[in-house]
């Protein structure tokens, strides 16, 4: 299949409410989604970088910037058999994984289109139905976050992740023990501990969690299996894993039990799906992480879903949960038991919203034609 138009662009999508983490607050979302031509179908990706330097070195503009210089000008009548070829083409560019990410999961998008195939069967895909759990911010008191879980629970959600960081961990965890003693709970740190902090790290073993996310530095494995020979809680790595290296590395040293899958982090599809095998070989459950998508990468991770290692609630939950009025139609949905159904239609099986994503458009580019941009 051959190339022949891509359309980049930013929109800015504001949350339902503030999410807050270890790390910072988020209140409104700067969204780059890209849209690929080809074979007379349209794919479409969504970057998952912040706004800010905080959760990766990557943000919304530095994705801007290298998609624009770099990576869209040599893709554009480029020609291709199969979305697992892209990871070549930009061989020689460096990290910047959530940029290149978006562009690899489009053309994804693309052939299964092309294929008339559901995107989740073209991955490889087998779960007709994915479990699903919440990630719940950083709220104003305990008082408000027993509120939210009790709400959560109720629309169905089969998991619970609740943020920590220091000052508000294991006081807040206890108490959401005794007003929910039997809910899969786990706890999301973002890296906000350090080794030293160990002996605190272990009370978290009082709570039957199902893990603890992340709990040290975001480029660390050494520690990591320091900490997991001391405490009992399972670690779940999430920031760390940036490829399969990563992921054997952490394997070899017995870092973590769990491994957190985002496809943005990890650079696309290609290097998800290598992740999430060698973490099957290795007898490592995987689940999939949220960053705040709009519904296109949210479909993206549905489809990821379903592949068959993908055995615990991920944090693909209801697009209503983040967005009024989300980037796709009809808008993702959870059942009332906590699960979501992947779409059997071709591609990612949700139809974007065009109107409203040119109404929330504040720049894009066109290429090939770059005179074609527009800042609005």
């Amino acid at each position: 299949m051959k190339i022949n138009r891509v359309i980049l662009r930013e929109i800015r999508l504001p949350l339902v409410e503030l999410f807050e983490t270890s790390f910072g607050r988020t209140q409104e979302r700067r969204v780059l989604l890209v849209e690929i031509h080809g074979g007379g179908t349209v794919g479409w990706g969504e970057c998952v970088a912040g706004e800010g330097p905080f959760y990766s070195e990557e943000t919304v503009d530095t994705a801007w910037l290298i998609l624009t210089q770099l990576i869209l000008p040599r893709i554009v009548q480029w020609s291709f058999e199969s979305p697992t070829e892209f990871p070549e083409l930009c061989r020689d560019i460096r990290g910047h994984r959530m940029a290149k990410g978006c562009l690899e999961a489009a053309l994804w998008d693309l052939q299964a289109q092309d294929l008339h195939l559901p995107l989740w069967k073209l991955l490889g895909g087998t779960r007709e139905k994915i479990a699903c759990g919440v990630s719940i911010g950083i709220q104003t008191s305990p008082a408000a976050l027993l509120e939210k879980i009790e709400q959560e629970l109720q629309d169905g959600y089969q998991r619970i992740k609740i943020k920590v960081k220091p000052g508000w961990d294991v006081d807040i965890v206890r108490q959401v023990r005794e007003h929910f003693p039997e809910i899969p709970l786990m706890v999301d740190a973002n890296g906000a501990y350090s080794l030293e902090d160990a002996d605190h790290l272990r009370q978290f073993d009082d709570f039957d969690l199902l893990m603890i996310e992340q709990p040290l530095s975001y480029d660390d494995l050494l520690d990591h299996s320091k900490l997991q020979a001391q405490i009992e809680t399972a670690i779940c790595l999430d920031e760390s894993i940036r490829h399969a290296r990563d992921a054997a590395h952490a394997c070899e040293v017995q870092a973590c039990k769990i491994m957190n899958i985002k496809m943005g982090r990890l650079g696309g599809p290609s290097e998800a799906r290598r992740v999430h095998d060698l973490c099957q070989e290795q007898g490592i459950p995987v689940w999939c992480g949220g960053m705040l998508e709009t519904g296109i990468g949210r479909a993206h991770n549905i489809a990821l879903s379903t592949l068959e290692n993908f055995s615990l609630p991920g944090d693909v939950s209801a697009g209503k949960r983040y967005y009024k009025r989300d980037t796709v139609v009809p808008p993702v949905e959870v059942t009332a038991d906590g699960f979501i159904i992947p779409p059997q239609a071709s591609g990612l099986g949700y139809e974007p919203d065009r109107p409203w994503i040119d109404e929330l458009t504040v720049r894009s580019e066109n290429f090939p034609d770059s005179r074609q941009s527009r800042g609005l």
